[in-house]
């Protein structure tokens, strides 16, 4: 491979910079992103092409220096693939038409094969694989059990997740249920992806952070600890790295960091370095500059983009990212000029040989 700092920089081997990538890297900030999507009808259309999927997964790379493709799909293809009828309303966020409200509904949710109910994903990595050409590598996701439930429960996005934290605390027997199938369907789904091609794979634990303390380690880390288990860790002969992401999960590092991943994602409201203080011998770390400082001038952006960097410090094992996905209505420019900063700033803290 042409560029594997990122691959590098995950396992805490020694990199001459910091490797970048940024969260929904491939989206509506980006004009061309816009025009694919209008081709494709809808973003449901644009997610299940894979032509356009690895049009829009290499738009980013063609505009900046990064160093990894992330593979353009939503967290929710597979409850979509179980059944519940994924749909996007304008201005509203993504939807379920069939929502999980009745005990008989959970208890009959099947894992839906890979390769047969989603295989317009595993196509799409392979496609971009190959477009990738060895230039840098592809990393494949997927949603955390609980982060999958709040949708299939909720039916959609939630202000205060009250539906799905009732049956928390009534029913933990039956949301247990529901997370064990989701745990299941998330590793043969991440499996998949690995076998089609992926060369990473991260969890997005979206909304563990809303639990509390105790219900975040029943309920989501010990679920994302049997998903990590269950991984390919090896494929080709290469290590394939798992990144867990718990979104506001700042306060549990070390139990996140003792599940067997090989990096944790910091949202913006951690210190870095103090994050590598107290589990920076266990996992590298990706993370994390507020996604709004993009809305500043690039001076500024270099300023802070030099603040991070300069709070993990030198060595490896550190991959530079945003805290959570770009906003839409970024400059991007300033997403250039974020790209070019790490780039150029990164180099003074690894030890040239």
């Amino acid at each position: 491979m042409k560029n594997d700092t990122f691959l590098r920089a995950l396992l805490r081997q020694p990199t001459p910079y910091t490797p970048v990538w940024i969260m929904r890297q491939a989206g509506r900030y980006l004009p061309e992103y816009n025009e694919t999507r209008r081709r494709a009808g809808s973003f449901l259309d644009l997610a299940k092409n894979p032509d356009y999927a690895t049009e829009v997964t290499l738009q980013p790379l063609a505009r900046f220096n990064l160093d990894a493709a992330i593979l353009f799909s939503d967290i929710l293809t597979i409850p979509d693939a179980m059944g519940l009828g994924l749909y996007f309303a304008e201005g509203e966020g993504p939807k379920f038409e069939r929502p999980l409200r009745e005990e008989w509904e959970i208890r009959n949710l099947g894992v839906p094969d890979p390769a047969e109910h989603l295989r317009y994903v595993l196509d799409a990595v392979a496609q971009i694989r190959r477009s990738l050409n060895g230039e840098v590598p592809l990393i494949g996701f997927s949603g955390s059990p609980y982060t999958l439930a709040c949708y299939m429960v909720e039916g959609g996005a939630s202000s205060d997740f009250r539906t799905i934290k009732t049956m928390l605390y009534d029913r933990p027997d039956l949301l247990h249920h529901l997370l064990q199938v989701n745990a299941n369907a998330v590793t043969a789904y991440l499996n998949a992806q690995i076998e089609a091609g992926a060369q990473a794979v991260m969890i997005f634990d979206t909304w563990g952070g809303s639990l509390s303390a105790a219900a975040y380690r029943e309920f989501s880390l010990d679920y994302l600890q049997r998903i990590v288990a269950g991984l390919i860790r090896e494929r080709d002969g290469q290590r394939v790295p798992s990144i867990v992401f718990t979104k506001g999960g700042g306060l549990w590092l070390e139990d996140i960091a003792a599940i067997g991943c090989d990096a944790l994602g910091l949202d913006w409201t951690c210190d870095i370095g103090v994050a590598r203080a107290r589990v920076g011998g266990k996992v590298a770390l990706q993370g994390n500059l507020d996604p709004m400082t993009l809305f500043s001038q690039p001076d500024s952006i270099r300023e802070q983009v030099g603040r991070v960097l300069a709070s993990y410090g030198e060595g490896s094992g550190h991959v530079f990212n945003l805290g959570h996905g770009v906003s839409q209505f970024t400059p991007p420019a300033h997403v250039g000029a974020l790209v070019d900063a790490v780039h150029e700033l990164s180099a003074r803290y690894h030890a040239t040989t």
